[in-house]
């Protein structure tokens, strides 16, 4: 079986040789130039796994070398080796593309785990040579599309992700897709929400803590952040965090460690970090709210979700997926969806997004009659735009009056029902007739 190949792009012969010598301990074949024109010669050529590479190079940067491999057809993972503490070219590293980034002196445990997650092959979510990620997230509308796309791209780096979008927009499964998609599927994903945790207990909840480090504290506990070991950790709500422990937070991004509460060492974390909130953090910032540069290191790449508002087309194959499962989960047939019901869907407005759509669709399966749900049987918010209504039947031929005036006292008598959630008693107070002539329209109308 043929080795994987590591190019290394180093200008300093000790380091190169340090990096060489690790590489053949992990069963892995290397070679080795010093400069970023030896660099793109080598890379011109096909087969390479991974690539390693100096910040400083002779005649230019690691920068110079992602920017020219952001233009080339393929190109391997490239992770860059920085200065300590040089945050800001670790963050134009991965904007650029780069998988990660290592900093100097090179902890060599750290940089094993690196190499090891960045030859893993693609997850669960993704086959070789697939574009589209999963088929979970559905619709074929064009912003969908390209939201899948990048969620394929960005799945291979380690770069921190921030998911921005409404409440109920599926934030949480962008974040399992980029999971499930990249090197770390094997690993646990654990998602967090900022705002669910109690400030006082955020620290330990999130860090852990040791025994008799406060009072109630009687045992060692792990923190959620720890839980993310070689997976990776989602910071729902992000928004919602404290001051104190944005900062907390932003040294465990740059430095890749945390200090239990009560602790005296730092504890060594590899989890990638995503992070998501439906708030503006930009606008946070502004406001003094947020920390600026904990807003740049989580933001590295931006994925924004779209509501559904703005993917109407996506509504139909949303409500068959959605009425498929949840037929599954009571145990009953699948519903059928009239016209009227089908249009009063497409026309909502949907503040709550798809989280929205389902609870509606939830509550007209339990409601509707007959396997078949009507527009009675769907409830939504107030102000909602008027589905399109069917055009009149058209003047020419005997009869036209009377079939206009049918479909009007059909639609009046549809709106009173749907308004009283089908109390026929109601609607018959509210249309002004009487109840047995509600029912004898209803039966000549052919409604039910």
């Amino acid at each position: 079986m043929t080795k994987p190949m590591v190019l290394i792009v180093d200008d300093e012969p000790d380091l190169c040789e340090l990096l060489s010598m690790t590489l053949t301990r992990m069963g892995l074949a290397s070679r080795s130039v010093g400069d970023v024109a030896g660099a793109k010669a080598a890379l011109s050529e096909r087969g390479w796994d991974l690539c390693l590479t100096d910040m400083q190079l002779p005649d230019g940067n690691g920068l110079d070398l992602l920017e020219w491999l952001s233009h080339q057809p393929q190109s391997p993972p490239v992770a860059v080796i920085t200065a300590h503490g040089n945050v800001e070219s670790a963050v134009r590293a991965l904007k650029l593309g780069a998988f990660d980034f290592v900093s100097k002196p090179l902890d060599l445990a750290g940089l094993r785990k690196l190499i090891g997650q960045a030859l893993k092959p693609a997850g669960r979510g993704a086959a070789e040579g697939e574009t589209v990620v999963a088929p979970r997230l559905l619709g074929m509308s064009k912003v969908m599309v390209e939201l899948r796309e990048l969620i394929a791209r960005v799945a291979r780096s380690q770069a921190p992700v921030h998911i921005a979008g409404e409440s109920g927009t599926g934030k949480e499964l962008v974040a399992r897709l980029i999971h499930d998609s990249g090197p770390r599927a094997d690993g646990p994903f654990v998602a967090i929400n900022c705002g669910a945790i109690p400030a006082e207990l955020m620290e330990s909840e999130l860090f852990g803590h040791k025994r008799g480090s406060f009072t109630g504290a009687v045992a060692d506990k792990q923190g959620l952040v720890q839980a993310a070991e070689g997976g990776t950790l989602l910071l729902d709500e992000v928004a919602d965090l404290p001051l104190h422990m944005q900062v907390k937070l932003l040294r465990l991004i740059q430095e890749k460690t945390l200090r239990p509460v009560g602790e005296s060492r730092e504890v060594a974390v590899d989890a990638r970090i995503l992070s998501a909130t439906h708030k503006d953090l930009a606008a946070l910032v502004a406001a003094g709210g947020f920390r600026e540069d904990l807003y740049y290191r989580i933001n590295v790449i931006e994925i924004k979700v779209p509501p559904l508002r703005e993917r109407r087309e996506d509504i139909g194959e949303l409500t068959d997926a959605v009425l498929t499962r949840l037929a599954r989960r009571s145990g009953v047939a699948v519903p059928t969806l009239d016209a009227a019901a089908a249009r009063l869907l497409a026309a909502y407005h949907y503040p709550g997004n798809v989280r929205e759509l389902e609870n509606i669709l939830e509550r007209a399966l339990a409601l509707c009659t007959n396997g078949r749900i009507t527009e009675a049987d769907i409830a939504v918010r107030p102000g909602t735009p008027a589905p399109t209504p069917s055009p009149l039947p058209s003047p020419a031929g005997d009869g036209a009056l009377d079939a206009q005036v049918e479909h009007i006292e059909r639609d009046a008598i549809v709106k009173a029902l749907a308004q009283t959630r089908y109390n026929k008693t109601a609607a018959a107070k509210a249309l002004g007739i009487s109840f047995r002539a509600l029912r004898y329209r209803i039966k000549k109308l052919g409604i039910e």
